[in-house]
């Protein structure tokens, strides 16, 4: 398939999606995977998600919230610069996400709480603790903030791995959306796998919580040979 058909493929895609939560239908999980087919990107699972509790996971795209979404349907949190994207910004303040600013001690204050309530109804939670995207070659340091939320609830935090068969899917530096899309959509057998890892007990320090789930991520990445 060219990337023009894709690219018209997604497109009516998201208008779907967009007349369905106006009309206040949300069907996450079948709509992303729906996304990832519209854009020509093969899925593959390992692992079970939590049901509920706090995912954290390395971050290469945006294609990951849909990946993830296809599989573990989530409530995401997400930079507030994510609010302002042409239809997926919509999209994605309409479907459970929590946009925090970036660089705000009283933000992150105000977003553990949020968390913390939302954790302890039951809720499946997902965070990218680099607090930015990377190529992918190793996982960045992990910040350890939002890791209270899942101590101060008490349920249990999922290591989960993002892994591209190609460097085409990475949405980094100073390039647009629009570009990335681009990227995506030309791009030739595009896989995205995803592994859930081991659940851990959401115990001590926050620090020493996002080292050991920094650990499991790193280590599978550089098993699995990640690019």
């Amino acid at each position: 398939m060219t990337s023009l058909a894709r690219l018209i493929r997604t497109a009516v895609h998201l208008l779907r999606i967009v007349m369905g939560l106006a009309l206040g239908k949300s069907q996450k999980a079948a709509w992303s995977r729906q996304l990832l087919t519209c854009l020509g990107v093969r899925l593959q699972v390992t692992g079970v998600p939590l049901a509920g509790g706090l995912l954290v996971a390395n971050h290469i795209s945006w294609l990951d919230i849909f990946a993830i979404n296809s599989v573990a349907p989530s409530v995401f949190v997400a930079k507030s610069e994510v609010r302002t994207w042409p239809v997926m910004g919509w999209i994605c303040e309409r479907t459970e996400t929590f946009f925090m600013e970036r660089g705000s001690r009283a933000a992150v204050a105000q977003m553990k709480e949020c968390m913390v309530s939302s954790l302890q109804q039951g809720k499946r939670l997902c965070v990218f603790p680099e607090g930015t995207t990377s190529l992918g070659k190793s996982v960045l340091p992990f910040h350890g903030a939002l890791f209270q939320s899942a101590i101060d609830a008490h349920v249990p935090v999922m290591p989960v791995v993002i892994a591209y068969s190609s460097q085409a899917s990475a949405y980094v530096g100073d390039m647009t959306l629009w570009q990335s899309l681009l990227s995506v959509v030309a791009a030739r057998r595009l896989t995205v796998h995803v592994y859930f890892l081991p659940a851990m007990e959401a115990e001590g320090d926050r620090r020493h919580l996002a080292h050991r789930a920094h650990t499991a991520i790193s280590h599978h990445s550089q098993w699995q040979g990640s690019t």
